[in-house]
């Protein structure tokens, strides 16, 4: 007796999440004294939406050099990576104190953009030899004043790196913003802006191969890092693959 074989709807769910490591240029990690280590500029976004990032330059801050994007892989596409060169130059081992990056004059239109994102806790990602850092735009002084009106906006135009290395590596870095180096922003008003920054480098022991484990470790993070891992979730993908059922079933 024959039999009716039916086909039968299959559906095969692929997930890929975008958890790969931003790859620098240099392909050990291996450096010597004022070798240049790749920085690259990433996002820029909201602290309180991960989800909704900018390109760096997608703001009015400025380079002395041209801007080059970086070639991208696969996971740092869909980690929703945008990098492209950095303004401040980190060479292995150079200390440097409130050196001068790049000088613009903002417009008024641009003063007011930078005020929003201000006003939002905007943050801006970069990668240093693949080691995410984050750091916020600027800040809202609001002690004193009970009315929004009254409140003042500055943008944060020093950062200050400190870079712990060991040997020829680097291990870890940190970035944050000098409290008194500040640009008004409060009015719509042109404002020529120094981009500053110092470099400070110290030795470390701790082991090349350890250098990433506070990242895997999320509950130990501070709360600002967790935008990071936050992104990343957002960043994955379903695909969905299924076959269409056919009309009637096809006999032997």
């Amino acid at each position: 007796m024959n039999q009716n074989q039916c086909y039968l709807p299959t559906a095969i769910v692929v997930v890929v999440c975008g958890v790969a490591q931003v790859r620098s240029s240099a392909s050990d990690h291996r450096y010597t004294a004022g070798d240049e280590v790749p920085l690259y500029a990433n996002k820029v976004g909201p602290f309180h939406n991960p989800s909704e990032t900018y390109r760096f330059f997608d703001f009015p801050f400025c380079s002395s050099a041209p801007v080059k994007e970086k070639k991208e892989a696969l996971g740092e596409v869909l980690n929703g990576d945008r990098l492209v060169s950095a303004p401040y130059r980190l060479d292995f081992l150079g200390n440097k104190e409130a050196e001068v990056a790049c000088k613009r004059k903002l417009t008024k239109e641009e003063v007011a953009k930078f005020r929003t994102a201000v006003s939002k806790d905007y943050y801006f990602q970069m990668y240093y030899d693949d080691l995410p850092i984050w750091g916020f735009l600027g800040k809202v002084d609001k002690e004193g004043k009970a009315d929004p009106s009254e409140y003042k906006y500055y943008l944060f135009k020093h950062l200050i790196f400190e870079i712990l290395y060991n040997k020829d590596r680097v291990i870890e870095i940190t970035v944050r913003s000098d409290p008194n180096a500040l640009v008004d922003l409060t009015q719509d008003e042109p404002v020529n802006v120094d981009f500053m920054y110092t470099v400070k480098w110290k030795e470390t022991e701790t082991p090349f191969e350890k250098r990433m484990d506070k990242y895997s470790e999320s509950s130990s993070m501070p709360h600002h890092l967790e935008i990071h891992w936050f992104s990343i979730i957002n960043s994955c993908v379903t695909v969905l693959i299924r076959d269409q059922r056919p009309d009637k079933c096809v006999p032997n």
